[in-house]
């Protein structure tokens, strides 16, 4: 596994809305995961959830996550991102999630009447496959 920062065609890749699936860790320790929406940030990675979530729950007490970002044009390319939660805010004005859905939609999000939290995760370290394989992985 390879410590940031990132390769730039890795990069290219991470700014477009692919399809992603967060890992998230529950307090008896067996991992859960899930599609999400994410953007990436300036070398973060922001996730959006609502107030009702599961999964916010295990972030309290577990900020250790995983994202997969799976190419949308060949998913056999894809970079896993290792990391934690290490800033969560309330989206009170929805301008995290009405980032995520302009990514993802072209507009903003359009269920208005729940609350909203956004997080940011910080990557400590990456792997990729197929096109983003890192030199220093294995083959096969």
């Amino acid at each position: 596994m390879s410590k940031p920062p990132l390769p730039e065609a890795a990069i290219t890749m991470l700014e477009k809305p692919n399809p992603a699936v967060i890992t998230t860790v529950r307090a008896d320790g067996q991992p859960v995961s899930a599609a999400t929406w994410y953007v990436w940030d300036d070398g973060r990675v922001l996730v959006n959830m609502d107030e009702g979530r599961k999964r916010l729950e295990h972030i309290r007490n577990d900020p250790r996550v995983t994202l997969t970002v799976l190419d949308e044009t060949n998913w056999y390319s894809h970079i896993t991102l290792i990391g934690r939660i290490a800033e969560m805010r309330d989206d009170t004005d929805l301008s995290g999630i009405d980032r995520l859905s302009r990514q993802y939609l072209g507009k903003p999000y359009s269920e208005r009447g729940r609350g909203r939290i956004s997080a940011w995760i910080e990557i400590d370290r990456w792997h990729g496959w197929g096109s983003f394989r890192d030199s220093g992985q294995a083959a096969g």
